[in-house]
């Protein structure tokens, strides 16, 4: 089976991201380096799924470093919107110069699940597709994991990032913005693809 290390590109900008990715990776040891370190670009998100998003994105910090990269392609499926924002998740959260402020994007996705009416339910779940690939092949590999949950309004917490504030696990009474990280990484959509990654690589 292949392997990863010693170094390997996270292929994001984001930094809430590449921090969770980072405390994922910790305990083997393999040091983690961010596509902005790098001057990396982004590249455009032309994918109809995550997995097709995580995938481009890993390929092309692949390509352009030379080395491992992974890349994760996530975002909050709402029932009541008919799986919204999904693959656009990030940019319900983007103004017209492209800045992001994720209490807006929270406050559209309430308003727009109350728009439904009343029995409109409160359903939802986050979807992290992660995908490693390698520059000397072209290879790629993609995990997917998800966590189901409700959400609730007002937001809770200041810990996480994104939608976090307003979405609760199933059996829980945080939010992910309430929670601490080490309870987050445990049941988290990163968290379960990254197991699912693990198992691929022998862990």
């Amino acid at each position: 089976m292949r392997t990863i290390g010693p170094k390997l590109v996270i292929a994001t900008h984001n930094s809430g991201k590449l921090r969770e990715i980072r405390e994922l990776m910790e305990p083997f040891g393999i040091e983690c380096v961010g596509a902005a370190e790098l001057d990396l670009p982004e590249p455009e998100e032309t994918g109809t799924t995550f997995v097709d998003n995580a995938d481009l994105k890993a390929r092309q910090a692949a390509d352009l470093s030379g080395l491992p990269a992974l890349a994760d392609d996530s975002g909050l499926a709402v029932d009541a919107l008919g799986g919204r924002p999904g693959i656009f998740s990030a940019r319900w959260a983007e103004d017209e110069a492209g800045n992001r402020d994720w209490a807006r994007a929270m406050e559209r996705v309430w308003r727009e699940v109350e728009a439904q009416g009343p029995d409109a339910g409160h359903d939802a779940h986050f979807v992290c597709a992660l995908a490693l690939a390698w520059p000397e092949d072209g290879q790629a590999e993609s995990f997917e994991g998800k966590v189901y949950g409700t959400l609730v309004w007002p937001p809770r917490g200041d810990r996480g990032f994104g939608y976090d504030p307003m979405f609760v696990p199933v059996g829980g009474e945080q939010t992910f913005g309430e929670m601490e990280p080490a309870a987050k990484h445990a049941i988290s959509h990163r968290a379960d693809a990254f197991a699912k990654l693990v198992k691929w690589l022998g862990g």
